[in-house]
């Protein structure tokens, strides 16, 4: 009697376990799905989130301007953001922490054709540069452009909007900035005009994160924080380590992310994930906080343990 007792108590038990296993998660994206959401991708795809209790939803925004905000809000637990960006909102006021990184070196870049008269930084002295967003990226192609011995002054800056490869190739501008290396440069190949791209942290620009995860700062303590790291740092290992297999997961449902540009793109994003997602080098986050200080877009240098941290 007392076994068949114990039967039916564990029973019932089981189920309950399993249903409190996985923990929703909600994780605001940056963009739409791109390879540069890989690790996300194949962690939920592959079963890694779930092995790990959770029950992931990425969601993408209406608005690219709006994940950090809804989680400063608590309207999210998480969101994909940029390191630039986490500084100047910090000091704007808003609760937030970097608590991870998906892609671990900088995506962009001052892009122009390969085969035009720029053939060095030097040579952009009077020509006109387009950008898409205004701030970060004329902090970025100044510090670029004093390294040559020019200044903004010596540029003329034309907002592009987004259409950064398109107003290159129509020779609208000479040079574009913001331009992202593993998109852009690929997108102008398939276009049959190859490109030349510029990097930042070879131009006097501190290295730095692109993507990050962030969290609000009263939330740091949830739990389904630290699996969620730990299955992102399982899929980037996957990923290097059978690319193939993986591209096969990243677009089973993304069957619209099928073509030559992201394949490309894949292959090119590949080498900058993280593959320590919840590492934190804090000496490079405060050389790059720094950098931002003296570029004007933030007016204090704050402690790091103020925007980031390493969840342990």
């Amino acid at each position: 009697m007392k076994l068949k007792f114990m039967a039916i108590f564990l029973a019932f038990l089981l189920p309950l376990k399993l249903a409190a296993a996985d923990e929703k998660l909600t994780v605001l994206l940056d963009w739409f799905v791109n390879p540069d959401h890989a690790p996300l991708i194949v962690a939920k795809e592959k079963g890694i989130f779930k092995k790990n209790g959770l029950d992931v939803e990425l969601i993408a925004p209406a608005d690219p301007n709006d994940p950090p905000k809804l989680v400063a809000a608590g309207k999210a637990p998480l969101a994909i953001s940029y390191q630039p960006q986490l500084h100047v909102q910090v000091s704007e006021g808003l609760p937030l922490k970097r608590i991870g990184t998906l892609v671990a070196t900088p995506l962009n870049s001052l892009v122009v054709l390969k085969d035009g008269p720029i053939q060095s930084l030097a040579d952009l002295k009077g020509k006109k540069i387009g950008f898409s967003v205004g701030g970060f990226e004329d902090a970025l192609l100044s510090a670029m452009l004093s390294k040559h011995g020019l200044s903004l002054k010596d540029i003329e800056l034309i907002n592009v909007n987004f259409s950064l490869s398109p107003s290159l190739l129509a020779g609208k501008v000479d040079a574009v900035i913001g331009a992202f290396r593993n998109f852009e440069l690929n997108q102008m190949d398939i276009e049959g005009h190859s490109g030349k791209a510029f990097y930042p942290e070879e131009e006097g620009v501190p290295a730095y994160d692109e993507l990050i995860i962030v969290a609000n700062t009263a939330n740091l303590d949830d739990k389904r924080f630290k699996p969620f790291l730990a299955s992102l740092e399982e899929a980037t290992q996957y990923i290097i380590n059978h690319p193939g297999d993986a591209w096969k997961l990243f677009i089973k449902n993304h069957k619209d992310l099928d073509d030559e540009l992201n394949r490309r793109a894949w292959r090119d994003t590949l080498p900058r994930f993280a593959l320590r997602p919840a590492a934190l080098d804090t000496n490079r986050y405060a050389r790059f906080a720094d950098f931002l200080k003296k570029s004007g877009l933030i007016k204090k240098v704050e402690a790091v343990d103020k925007y980031a941290i390493e969840i342990k």
